[in-house]
């Protein structure tokens, strides 16, 4: 059935929104008493909000690459907010978070702990080449914000410079230096001193080069260090996250050389692709570069607890007598020790190894699929973050909404959840644990839906 609606474009950015007719659909079809119950207790209690409260479904339990709703049905969770990288509970984690638990289970600022500085070396040891010195925070908005904060210090200067459509957070500072325009409707004067320039996009960027190139857009960051003066960090995803844009290594290489020209500290936030979704340990590293500061979460705690870090270079520890995050579990044992499972997990399973050779196979099923559905306007990917994006009109490239609001919807049903992005680009990021069968299972069921969506509303 084909849904019609009015939703606002640029509050479509970051995921599939929640007030949506397809979304009141899908919520009165879910015949669960006690779902809906629970759904009802959540929206009577927590404050609404996009993409939170009203809810899609209620949980009660998650194993492995799955989540299982009240009614007992189960998902293969392609989204995870990006903590998924070991599924859920993963043994290794829960052991070695237990035994923390047991023999110290949180340390008071001021005092260290074997865990915390094992965690950090283990850290500078996977980043490897200069990043050398580690900051823990609960979370990545703080870690954005502490790195916002070197850099002002470092370089004296306050202006930042990063990209449309790019997301940092949700706290005032990282929606001040983010590109979406969801996050600061209705929020007023932010952060002084940000310039925003157009992100490297090859499929419907600002400008378009003839041949493909998108060394251009890295060119257009000098324009405006040049211009504006004051600037003291550019601050970028590697991979834009959502909507899964990956600028080439050429353009990556040439921020790099724009940056050093002119003393403004590269800040790479990784907090969602970290941790091995790209087939590397982070992003940079698929691009030959090193930022000056890296930002990491999500995934980094293992699915289990929350735990961000900023990792920088030693010639940038001078910082001493400022308190650049502050932060209550700022050397948590159980962050650590989850987050020490996790790299030992993917060392061990080989899951970097594992993620690549997945990778061949998502790009040949998604573009076998862009080949029998003209639905399918672009399939872009790295390792096992992949974007489909769908469109009414191959050459105008007019956003697919309610196409993809019904894929969504038809992949729930059969079991498959993801988000959509910018309402029109399926996002598929499964945990790097994913077996090939389950692999294929999931493109088979994501294949029926594309294909089912592509009939309903007659594409050829």
């Amino acid at each position: 059935m084909v849904v019609a609606h009015n939703q606002a474009n640029h509050l479509r950015s970051e995921g599939d929104v929640n007030n949506t007719p397809a979304r009141a659909e899908w919520t009165q079809s879910i015949q669960d008493e006690a779902t809906q119950a629970l759904l009802k207790r959540d929206s009577d209690v927590f404050l609404h909000q996009s993409m939170s409260t009203p809810c899609l479904d209620s949980l009660q339990a998650a194993d492995g690459i799955y989540i299982e709703d009240t009614r007992g049905k189960r998902y293969m969770d392609f989204h995870g907010n990006n903590v998924h990288q070991l599924g859920y509970g993963h043994p290794n984690v829960i052991q070695r978070v237990t035994e923390q638990m047991q023999a110290l289970p949180f340390s008071p600022r001021r005092f260290t702990n074997d865990t915390a500085i094992s965690c950090a070396e283990k850290l500078t040891e996977i980043c490897g080449g200069e990043l050398n010195r580690v900051l823990f925070a609960p979370g990545g908005t703080s870690v954005v914000g502490m790195a916002l904060k070197l850099a002002r210090f470092i370089t004296g200067n306050a202006k930042v410079v990063s990209l449309w459509d790019s997301f940092h957070g949700a706290s005032l500072d990282a929606i001040s230096v983010g590109g979406e325009a969801c996050f600061r409707e209705g929020m007023g004067p932010l952060m002084a001193g940000v310039e925003r320039i157009p992100p490297a996009i090859a499929y419907r960027g600002a400008f378009p080069h003839p041949e493909g190139s998108d060394l251009h857009y890295a060119d257009y960051l000098e324009y405006v260090i040049e211009k504006e003066g004051g600037i003291g960090a550019f601050i970028a995803e590697g991979i834009r996250n959502t909507d899964v844009q990956i600028p080439s290594k050429a353009y990556w290489k040439r921020i790099r050389e724009i940056c050093d020209k002119h003393n403004v500290m590269l800040i790479i936030d990784d907090i969602p692709n970290g941790m091995g979704r790209c087939g590397e340990w982070f992003t940079y590293q698929a691009f030959d570069i090193e930022p000056d500061i890296l930002c990491i979460g999500k995934g980094l705690g293992g699915g289990l607890v929350p735990l961000a870090a900023m990792v920088t270079k030693d010639q940038y520890n001078q910082a001493a007598e400022l308190s650049l995050g502050h932060y209550t579990h700022e050397k948590s044992p159980l962050g650590c020790a989850a987050a020490l499972a996790t790299i030992e997990t993917i060392e061990q399973e080989k899951l970097l190894d594992k993620v690549q050779r997945h990778a061949l196979l998502v790009k040949q099923r998604l573009e076998q699929m862009k080949r029998r559905y003209s639905v399918i306007g672009d399939v872009r990917g790295m390792g096992l973050l992949w974007g489909v994006e769908l469109v009414t009109d191959r050459v105008t490239k007019q956003r697919a909404y309610d196409e993809a609001e019904q894929v969504l919807y038809h992949c729930l049903n059969q079991g498959l959840s993801f988000k959509v992005s910018q309402g029109n680009v399926i996002q598929l990021s499964p945990p790097l644990i994913i077996s090939r069968q389950q692999l294929n299972q999931a493109l088979d069921m994501f294949e029926h839906a594309i294909a089912t969506v592509n009939k309903e509303f007659n594409y050829e």
